[in-house]
């Protein structure tokens, strides 16, 4: 079976760091649409945004075809108020004419420029329905890909990474940073070439329509944009502060509904909510500055915008009286000023975006080029011949390079023996485990199987071998018979159940409202920790291995039961190669070998009533457990 059971419980659901609350995405945290997400500014801007615009090099067709239908949409855009203008020139002209008794208004020809406008409105929205239906497609099928090569890459890591780094920051990748690169691409880079065509567009424009009035315009932007430019730096620290300080809140009501039982028991309350009030006055300190700041800009820049059109107003006045242009184009020419304002926000707004979306890309490509596992041998033995002769050869390894914890390790198991490893916490017992299903890799020795070095196999092939039953229980969203059936995909509803009466589990199963098909619910706290190892030890029943590693597989379970499953356990290693980890020394009085560690090496070795008669190591732990029995006083006398 591989790997059968080696994560914890399942942790109750909650919210991460900095993932509580409705995700606003990219540009949209506030008026002023500039909030920075959890990853601040990237280290390397330029090599990520080429690392990401390569990422999206097999889209390049529809990207393409993105870009030409956001042009073609913007042109149509721009082409309407110089049109509308006639349209505008030719009523103010014909009820001039009107009030002098010179003519009339022509309403047909105000009436076909008017359809034209309509028209091409018409055509530049769906051309933006068309844009926004491709580049959403795009964006997930990135996504997708995203996220599938993060999950593939988590099944290549090596354990050493998960054991340093927080599951939290991990999740944040797949799930925040990912996000903040598919909002980005589906909505700001569409937006960042609409709003570029858009600023150059309407500069043309408005130069064909008077050079005068674009110069007084253009003196005017550098007053806006020199505003922009200093609200986003300011706004940029306090988002990230505010970000970072949503992180801790969020952490903290995770922590809190994860162990509200145990906050509870010690009366914990105040100072969760002490701690609480802590977090969100920092939060709600940085919070208000940068929305402040932030609904600052919109207000601001409609001032800063107002004042130019008061400029052109009086400028196109004085021009249409000198007969140097048409009430038309004046009309055009404050729109398209109108229009060229707000692209030119948005142009400032998305730069800040790329930051934030290149720090996220930055964080994904960091972890999709972190160090993998050693690759599987190209030439794998046969583990189907596997029949279960192991030897550990003096065995070396540490976590770290700098402390080795397995020290000249060497020991023999024989086909169908069960190996007892039993020493005080720290000892290095779960860690022979561990190295044994090649969670780790050796730093010297071997470990040989059927007298094969354990790296001949594949991991898949060697971890099939072993059923393992762990002291801390996974189980997952799903029904018990799912669960059990975990260990063997291929199981029968009949194997299940057989397998649960082995456990001695069948009997609280039945007794559920709905027996096998019950759900465990997410936290898996509809059913006792002790059943829970119940539904572990079927699991790896069903899973009918070679060998077993049993560490501390009957620990939460009654006495009664612990009795139960032990006869059950008997059966099941019969033939089997099995080593037990045990704190609990009554219940491998049993066992054909046991191996004493201390401090990462064997110091005692034999059966059990060999090593009580040593008087040594084991028999000091055994009487600890025991100190009533009789073998205190043999030793004392001894």
């Amino acid at each position: 079976m591989s790997d059968t059971n080696k994560g914890g419980s399942r942790a109750p659901g909650g919210m991460g760091p900095g993932m509580g609350g409705p995700r606003r995405g990219p540009g949209m945290g506030g008026p002023g649409g500039m909030m920075m997400g959890p990853g601040g500014k990237a280290k390397d801007f330029k090599g990520t945004m080429r690392r990401l615009v390569s990422y999206i090099g097999r889209y390049k067709g529809a990207v393409m075809a993105v870009w030409a239908i956001a042009l073609v949409s913007t042109a149509f855009s721009i082409a309407g108020p110089k049109i509308l203008g006639k349209a505008t020139t030719k009523l103010f002209e014909g009820v001039m004419g009107k009030i002098s008794g010179a003519g009339e208004v022509d309403f047909a020809y105000i009436g076909g420029i008017l359809a034209m406008v309509l028209g091409l409105y018409l055509v530049s929205a769906l051309f933006s329905y068309i844009q926004g239906w491709i580049m959403s497609g795009v964006s997930v099928k990135i996504t997708y890909r995203f996220r599938k090569d993060i999950s593939e890459k988590i099944n290549r890591m090596p354990l050493r990474y998960f054991d340093g780094t927080n599951h939290g920051e991990v999740l944040s990748r797949i799930t925040n940073d990912v996000d903040v690169v598919n909002q980005t691409l589906n909505q700001s880079l569409t937006q960042l070439i609409t709003s570029a065509a858009t600023v150059i567009g309407v500069l043309v424009m408005m130069f064909s329509i008077s050079l005068k009035l674009t110069l007084v315009a253009l003196v005017i932007m550098p007053l806006s944009m020199g505003f922009v430019t200093f609200i986003v730096k300011k706004s940029q620290k306090l988002f990230k502060a505010q970000q970072e300080y949503l992180g801790k809140v969020n952490s903290h009501v995770e922590e809190m509904y994860g162990g509200h039982a145990v906050m509870k028991a010690f009366n914990g309350e105040k100072r969760s909510v002490e701690a609480f009030e802590r977090h969100n006055k920092e939060l709600y300190g940085t919070a208000w500055k940068s929305q402040f700041l932030s609904g600052l800009m919109m207000p601001m820049m409609n001032f800063i915008g107002n004042l130019g059109y008061v400029a052109i107003s009086i400028l196109g006045g004085y021009l249409a009286v000198q007969k140097a242009i048409t009430i038309g184009d004046i009309q055009a020419f404050i729109q398209y000023l109108r229009s060229f304002t707000q692209p030119m926000g948005q142009l400032a707004n998305i730069s800040n975006v790329l930051q934030q979306t290149a720090a996220a890309a930055e964080r994904v490509f960091e972890f999709l080029e972190e160090e993998e596992e050693r690759p599987d041998t190209a030439s794998p033995a046969d583990a189907d011949l596997v029949r279960g002769h192991i030897e550990f050869k003096d065995v070396h390894f540490g976590y770290s390079p700098e402390k080795t914890i397995i020290k000249d390790f060497s020991a023999f198991a024989d086909r169908g023996h069960k190996i007892a490893i039993v020493g005080p916490t720290g000892a290095g017992k779960t860690t022979m485990v561990k190295l044994l299903m090649r969670f780790y890799d050796l730093d010297s020795g071997q470990i040989l199987i059927d007298g094969i070095d354990s790296t001949s196999f594949t991991r898949k092939d060697l971890r099939r071998c072993f059923g393992m039953v762990l002291q801390e229980t996974w189980l997952y969203n799903g029904t018990i018979m799912e669960n059990i059936r975990y260990g063997r995909p291929g199981a029968s509803d009949a194997e299940v159940v057989e397998a649960a009466k082995m456990a001695h589990a069948d009997h609280f199963i039945r007794a559920q409202p709905s027996g096998y098909e019950t759900v465990i619910n997410e936290e898996a706290n509809n059913i006792s920790q002790g059943q829970k190892q119940l539904l572990t030890i079927a699991r790896a029943i069903i899973a009918n291995p070679k060998m077993l590693i049993l560490d501390e597989a009957t620990s939460s379970v009654d006495t009664r039961t612990e009795i139960l499953i032990q006869k059950a356990m008997d059966s099941l290693m019969a033939n089997r190669t099995s080593f037990i980890i045990a704190h609990r020394l009554s219940t491998i009085k049993n066992a054909d070998l046991i191996l004493v560690m201390k401090d990462g090496d064997i110091v005692e070795q034999g059966r059990h009533e060999e090593l009580l008669a040593k008087c040594g190591f084991y028999a000091e732990i055994y009487n600890s457990q025991f100190s009533a029995d009789v073998n205190t006083a043999e030793c004392e006398s001894a």
